[in-house]
């Protein structure tokens, strides 16, 4: 393993690693949407669910975003369009899982795709707009919405062995072959500013690694 992947896969695979521990179980065989799948944290649950043995549907804004999450893991791809009737037909009626770390429009759209029982994972909203998800839909068919915040949990006084455990397990895993972190862009530190645009103009492609 690189320095460059074990520096750039901490925070995105830690992120999912705990969720997949301590917030939500993903089955074999179940059928997992990814939004955002192009992004840092995309890339490590399509990577993550995908070693639990699931199906894996990403959601990407571009064809270079949507064929680097096939690339790593993803059983089939998919844009924006007509979102909620494309993650039905993709997943025979409904999704198991939905894992959001973008927000905005397409939150609504990938909660009512959700099947029975289904369960859809907030970890954050790169799209910089927070959804306001209607309550009746998540009653309906018996839904969930879970939410996945590694950062506070972290932040707590008993984590600190967790996150240790978390860390070694990540680490196994990769070295182990089950995980595949793809390799970061690697930018000089001066660099920064260039970088920080790229990000938030929501062009940025997998993870980047500032050096000195």
């Amino acid at each position: 393993m690189s320095p460059q992947i074990a520096a750039a896969s901490i925070e995105s695979y830690l992120t999912f690693l705990f969720g997949v521990t301590q917030r939500v179980t993903i089955r074999e065989g179940e059928k997992v949407v990814v939004l955002g799948a192009g992004g840092g944290i995309g890339l490590a649950a399509v990577d993550v669910a995908r070693s639990q043995g699931a199906e894996v549907l990403a959601v990407a804004s571009s064809e270079e975003k949507r064929a680097l999450a096939l690339q790593h893991g993803a059983t089939h791809a998919i844009g924006y369009d007509n979102l909620k009737d494309e993650i039905r037909a993709h997943t025979g009626g409904g999704a198991d899982v939905v894992i959001d770390p973008v927000g905005g429009p397409a939150a609504e759209s990938a909660l009512r795709a959700l099947g029975a029982g289904g369960r859809f994972c907030v970890i954050g909203f790169a799209s910089g707009e927070t959804p306001r998800l209607p309550a009746n839909i998540v009653l309906l068919r018996n839904r969930m919405i879970v939410g996945i915040d590694w950062g506070d949990w972290s932040r707590e006084e008993a984590a600190l062995s967790g996150n240790a455990r978390l860390l070694d397990e990540l680490y196994r895993r990769i070295a182990a072959g089950e995980l595949h972190p793809p390799e970061p862009a690697v930018a000089p530190l001066a660099d920064a500013g260039r970088i920080l645009t790229t990000i938030s103009e929501r062009k940025a492609v997998g993870k980047y690694v500032l050096v000195p």
